[in-house]
């Protein structure tokens, strides 16, 4: 039992941590409505020393340079969404809710195939990456939630 409390606390972690990546993205996001994105993008890419005639620095400073402030709003709420998204999943695990790794399951299980897409459109060593631990993490719950279970119903009938 001790290790399966190690598991579900080690993934609210990682979704507390999603969180507040995303609420940082969120409120960034926010603070460049208005603003010369590329310019300032260019700033940082200079800053950064990034090679400048870098292909994928130079699509990344033409990118940052189209953004229409309502693209940046939309990614603002989009990130402030699946922060709280994060942050339900992860109180729910931390508390060892039922409800909380039912929530992950659904949720991260459902990301799957739009990870696997981008992946097949764009792939990474990153992306790889993601979809492996959503993929454990939703495989563990499983495996926990059919054990939990079994114990249980086992221990009704006695």
């Amino acid at each position: 039992m001790k290790n399966d409390e190690t598991f579900l606390r080690l993934i609210a972690v990682f979704k507390f941590f999603k969180c507040a990546t995303l609420i940082a993205l969120g409120v960034g996001a926010f603070k460049l409505l208005h603003r010369d994105v590329g310019g300032m993008a260019e700033h940082w890419a200079e800053a950064l020393k990034l090679a400048p005639g870098n292909r994928f620095v130079d699509a990344a400073l033409a990118k940052a340079a189209h953004l229409r402030p309502e693209q940046i709003k939309k990614l603002g709420l989009g990130s402030f969404f699946y922060a709280g998204l994060f942050l339900a999943e992860g109180t729910g695990l931390w508390l060892k809710k039922r409800w909380g790794e039912w929530l992950t399951v659904i949720i991260t299980g459902s990301l799957v195939p739009v990870e696997i897409y981008e992946i097949h459109r764009h792939p990474s060593a990153v992306k790889v990456g993601a979809l492996v631990i959503n993929v454990a993490i939703v495989g563990y719950l499983i495996y926990h939630i059919r054990t939990e279970r079994h114990i249980r119903t086992r221990g009704a009938a006695r």
